[in-house]
């Protein structure tokens, strides 16, 4: 009985595949996501000219020369950056030997002015009220071209600049000038500005 019963079993499952009505199980596979995320910070680089030099050959009733400073800014922000100029230390006379010193300009950022004799001062062509120019490199002129601004002491930036993009290599052309007479001892006369470049 036992056997005979085991008999019609094979015999149903030889026949039940035969008309395929018995499913054998097979692999089943599932997925599961993770998303990456790079967070991309923002970063800035600024590069100057290092080094103005203005040469001036006196006269009695002063003589001027005026050269630029290229001023690069490169950054990833897409709000784009801010570009400041001050005096590096607390006081913005240019200092020679001895004491001497040349002062700075009267005009301001806001109400810049002609050059007046023995002083020195910057500018920035379409910026503020300074007027469009163009500025051009001057040498011992007796009538400098232009108006001209003090630099500030450090802590009352003057801003240059503000956009509102990536940058690459953005180039901000920054004059300076100095205006001597021949009662000014001779000798170098030494200041130096710090631009600040800051993201927004």
């Amino acid at each position: 009985m036992s056997l005979k019963a085991k008999t019609i079993l094979v015999g149903s499952i030889a026949a039940a595949l035969a008309v395929g009505s018995v499913f054998i199980p097979t692999s089943y596979a599932v997925t599961g996501n993770t998303t990456v995320n790079v967070n991309v910070g923002s970063a800035i680089s600024i590069s100057t000219s290092s080094n103005i030099n203005l040469a001036i050959t006196p006269s009695g009733s002063g003589s001027a020369t005026s050269a630029s400073d290229a001023v690069s800014v490169s950054t990833n922000n897409t709000t784009g950056y801010k570009l400041q100029l001050a005096d590096a230390d607390g006081a913005n006379t240019l200092d020679g030997s001895g004491g001497n010193k040349i002062n700075a300009a009267t005009g301001t950022f806001a109400a810049p002015a002609a050059l007046g004799v023995n002083t020195w001062g910057y500018r920035v062509d379409a910026v503020g009220t300074f007027g469009n120019g163009p500025t051009v490199a001057q040498n011992n002129t007796a009538s400098l071209t232009g108006t001209w601004a003090k630099v500030p002491l450090s802590g009352a930036n003057d801003t240059l600049k503000t956009t509102a993009s990536t940058a690459n290599n953005d180039i901000t052309t920054v004059w300076y000038a100095a205006n001597v007479n021949s009662t000014l001892p001779n000798g170098t006369y030494t200041d130096i500005v710090t631009y600040t470049a800051t993201t927004n």
